[in-house]
């Protein structure tokens, strides 16, 4: 009996007949759920690039601010990222936030921080869970931190990934002054060491630096100009 069962196993196996449709039937389900699970894996990966992409954008175009940030910059930003993202309100989310080094007593702290969206903005007591996220900084450095969260929902659904949250991250260093003010309605003139446009320049300058028209200067004839002290010299 075993013998018979072995032999009819052995010719099972040697055997090269079959029918085309019945395999086709019984392959094709799986080469289709095959080629859905790669094209959602394919853009799964080509979205989370074009949110980072939009992250960097946003960070890189922040840094080189001189003039205070307004709600209404920060409400235009989240337009702009669901224009790059090619999404909505509703699946979007955005939070920018700067945070500075106190080198005293090793802390990062937050300066300012808007959010677009659901999340809260950031606060100090949230700052623990990024301290090895963000670089090493000399005292009272400051980054800008940009957050983004984005929805995405597969167009094939049953391969694994019917509903993933993209986020990304990034922080970048100011470029062209010291620090990234916020300036809300009841919050204007703040200098941010630059001193550019209608705020004063820093350490007691005489004059406005004012890129756009250079005019307002106190000593345009060098009237009011410290000469250097002789005391000490031998005469001549």
């Amino acid at each position: 009996m075993l013998n018979k069962i072995t032999s009819r196993l052995r010719r099972f196996g040697r055997d090269t007949d079959g029918y085309v449709t019945t395999e086709a039937m019984i392959v094709l389900p799986a080469l289709l759920w095959l080629f859905a699970a790669c094209w959602v894996y394919f853009d799964l990966s080509r979205e989370s690039s074009v949110n980072q992409k939009a992250n960097y954008t946003i960070g890189d175009m922040i840094s080189r601010e001189t003039d205070p940030i307004t709600p209404e910059y920060i409400d235009n930003t989240y337009k702009l990222l669901m224009a790059m993202n090619e999404s909505d309100a509703v699946s979007t989310d955005m939070r920018i936030t700067v945070v500075k080094f106190n080198a005293k007593n090793g802390n990062y702290q937050v300066v300012w921080s808007e959010a677009r969206g659901n999340p809260e903005p950031l606060a100090n007591n949230m700052m623990r869970h990024y301290e090895d996220r963000l670089p090493i900084m000399a005292n009272n450095d400051q980054v800008v931190i940009v957050e983004t969260w984005d929805d995405y929902w597969a167009d094939f659904r049953g391969v694994g990934m019917d509903f993933f949250e993209i986020r990304t991250y990034s922080f970048t260093r100011p470029r062209f002054a010291p620090q990234i003010l916020y300036a809300s309605s009841e919050d204007d003139g703040q200098d941010n060491g630059w001193g550019n446009g209608d705020q004063d320049a820093p350490g007691g300058s005489l004059c406005n630096n004012n890129a756009e028209n250079a005019t307002d200067c106190a000593n345009d004839n060098g009237e009011e100009n410290v000469e250097p002290s002789k005391k000490g010299k031998g005469k001549a």
